[in-house]
């Protein structure tokens, strides 16, 4: 009986952590995403300000990530926050007033444009552009949290 509660407790757990990834932003400029686990592995790619990541795994002070493209690397716990943000992961997404379509339009964000998260509600989330502009985008068209 206990060895089946410890078991069900376990898995439990495992699959609540895998519905509740972890995500960090890139906090820095220029950030480099490497091959491995430490700077003497290359350089796969760069990324700037708020680029939102998904962590996969960490060893050490260095955490394994993925983005909304599935491209995955390895970046230094130094250069990530956990302030949240999203990327539009459409070809374009409407930026309105409210959250819902019956809102007024006041902006478009195109593939690939970083946004700070500031609030959701019900499939709508309100971002904030680097620009200053704030307004709402349906979650569906962006990937982040």
């Amino acid at each position: 009986m206990i060895r089946r509660l410890c078991f069900g407790i376990v898995f439990l757990l495992f699959f609540t952590s895998l519905a509740h990834a972890e995500m960090v932003s890139i906090k820095t400029p220029k950030a480099r995403i490497r091959s491995g686990p430490g700077v003497n592995h290359p350089i796969k790619f760069e990324l700037g300000t708020g680029y939102p990541l998904r962590v996969v795994s960490r060893k050490g002070k260095w955490l394994k990530v993925t983005d909304y493209e599935s491209d995955t690397g390895w970046i230094s716990k130094t250069l990530v926050s956990k302030i949240p943000h999203l990327i539009v992961k459409t070809e374009k997404t409407v930026i309105r007033t409210g959250p819902g379509t019956h809102q007024r339009v006041v902006g478009n964000a195109k593939r690939g444009v970083v946004l700070r998260t500031l609030k959701h509600q019900k499939g709508w989330v309100q971002i904030k552009h680097e620009s200053g502009l704030i307004g709402w985008i349906q979650r569906d068209t962006l990937w982040g949290w």
